[in-house]
């Protein structure tokens, strides 16, 4: 119960923070794993972040990620989220093991899926994020 309230009370936060980026416009930057299996945490990073570092990290940080394979940046996309103007670069990282967390903020679930049985409640940006890299998957 306490989960859903922190979770309903920073979704509010957001959305007001969020109103804020509606006047200003601003530019960020983000960084997206794509771990076959479906995983593919991310969030933002400096300009000058490398953004397969940012990508591993976000591995380390909500899925528990432990060892690795090749990463590979695959691409950039330009998108408007919550009015701000986004660079998102994503990166495929190979062969990764983890171990989740018990408990998080930030993550709700952890889960492989293979990528032709994708949950049908999966985010229209995941979606956009997997059709811009699937060749190379």
């Amino acid at each position: 119960m306490l989960n859903q309230i922190i979770r309903a009370a920073s979704t509010a936060i957001h959305k007001t923070i969020a109103l804020g980026w509606f006047f200003r416009r601003p530019k960020t930057y983000g960084a997206h794993a794509i771990a076959p299996g479906w995983r593919m945490p991310g969030g933002g990073r400096d300009p000058d972040e490398p953004a397969s570092d940012a990508a591993l990290r976000e591995l380390r940080e909500e899925i528990g990620m432990t060892s690795h394979g090749l990463v590979e940046p695959a691409c950039d996309l330009e998108e408007e989220v919550d009015f701000k103007r986004d660079t998102c670069s994503l990166v495929i990282v190979r062969d990764v093991e983890y171990r989740p967390k018990r408990w998080s903020w930030e993550v709700e679930a952890v889960r492989d899926d293979p990528l032709d049985q994708l949950p049908p409640d999966l985010a229209a940006p995941a979606r956009r994020w997997l059709k811009a890299v699937a060749a190379r998957l």
